[in-house]
Formats: structure tokens, C-alpha cells, sequence
């Protein structure tokens, strides 16, 4: 019992007394948003572009003429439909106090609530001033992620719009987006040593690269 009270304590400090909370709540800042951005739209476009499907589009009072056809992952359709979506995406994301870098913000349960969850089931009583069904709703910093991500793609609609039509597969959204734009000059999180929020476009670059060499 004297085990699982000291590791209470210790994970009480790391949520509420780490350098984080003595200054407030930390919010995402330009570039973590960005980064979160542009991680979801092309997850989300990748997801979409693996159909074949052909729109039909435009039509005739007669019927007569021909439609033209589009395919639906290089349509305008596929691109709004995502951009609808990414920014809810955003609340499947947990905050992980026990990081430092962008990765705080990631997907999944933080190792820190995974071990308050653990003494729980061991019948340990634990107390974190919330009801215990809260524990794992969206934080403050997530729901803001989520509005900052809206606030983003409302500013920066144009440039998504240039990079999905003409540079989509051949340049990250990261670098487009982030650091020639939204977050230029401050970009720092894209540069982070052991950085696994990798776009799609980065791994499948760098998957074509390994493949060359072999």
C-alpha cells in the first residue's frame, strides 16, 4: 500500500506541479498546431485516395450532352469532405504531460493515465478532484487544438487549395504549410530529433528511397 501511495504522489506532481502548470495550461503553439494539422489532412487524404471512383459532374436541360467525368480523388469534392473532418479528428488526441516536445499531443491513452487507470483496477482509490468518468475526455489544450485548428484552415484555405491541386505527393503539407508559411521562422517542432509525426508524404518518400537504394 505504501508502494502505490508514493506512485500516487509522483503522478499527482506530474500532472498538476510540473513546470507546465506552474505557468498555466500549455496550449499548442503555431507550429504544434500546424504540425497536427497537416499530420491529419494528409492521413485523411490518404485514406481517400485509394478509391477509383469517377464523379459525373455538370448536366444538360435535354439530357443530350455528356457529363464530364472527374476522378474523385483529384476532385474539389474529396478535398472539402476532408476538410470537414480533420479538425474533429483533432479530439482523438490525448495531451501526454509526461513529454516535453510536440509529441504531448499525440494519439492514445498518456502513460501517466494509463497507470492512474491501472491502480483503479487494483482498487486503489484515487482522487484527481474530476469525476472519474471524465478522466478521458478531450482536455482544455485539445479542445483549443481543435478551434486553432479550425482558425488555421480558415486563414490558410487558399495555400491547402494550391498545395492539393498542384503539389500533393510531391512536397509535405508540413513544409508547405508550416515552414514556408503559417509557422515560418518558427518551426522548431518540425525539427525534432526522434519525431514521429512524419506526414504521409514524408514516409512515402522515404519509403521510395529505401527502394532505390536496394
Amino acid at each position: 500500500m505504501l508502494y502505490y501511495c508514493l506512485l500516487f504522489c509522483l503522478l499527482l506532481n506530474a500532472i498538476y506541479c510540473g513546470p507546465e502548470e506552474q505557468e498555466g495550461v500549455k496550449y499548442a503553439d503555431k507550429c504544434e498546431v500546424c504540425k497536427v494539422v497537416a499530420t491529419e489532412l494528409e492521413a485523411k487524404l490518404d485514406e481517400t485516395g485509394k478509391t477509383s471512383d469517377v464523379l459525373e459532374i455538370g448536366y444538360s436541360i435535354d439530357d443530350v450532352a455528356p457529363r464530364k467525368r472527374k476522378e474523385y480523388k483529384k476532385s474539389e469534392l474529396r478535398l472539402i469532405e476532408s476538410l470537414e473532418n480533420v479538425c474533429a479528428r483533432i479530439l482523438e488526441y490525448n495531451i501526454h504531460k509526461e513529454r516535453s516536445d510536440s509529441t504531448r499531443f499525440s494519439k492514445g491513452m498518456s502513460q501517466t493515465f494509463k497507470t492512474l487507470h491501472g491502480l483503479v483496477d487494483k482498487g486503489v482509490k484515487v482522487d484527481l478532484g474530476i469525476p472519474y468518468e471524465l478522466w478521458d475526455k478531450p482536455s482544455v489544450e485539445i479542445t483549443i487544438l481543435k478551434t486553432q485548428c479550425e482558425d488555421l484552415i480558415e486563414n490558410y484555405e487558399s495555400d491547402i487549395e494550391d498545395w492539393y491541386y498542384k503539389h500533393q505527393g510531391d512536397i509535405p503539407l508540413t513544409k508547405y504549410l508550416c515552414s514556408e508559411r503559417a509557422s515560418k521562422g518558427d518551426d522548431a517542432c518540425l525539427k525534432e530529433k526522434g519525431d514521429t509525426g512524419a506526414t504521409v508524404t514524408q514516409k512515402k518518400t522515404e519509403k521510395s528511397q529505401q527502394k532505390n537504394e536496394l
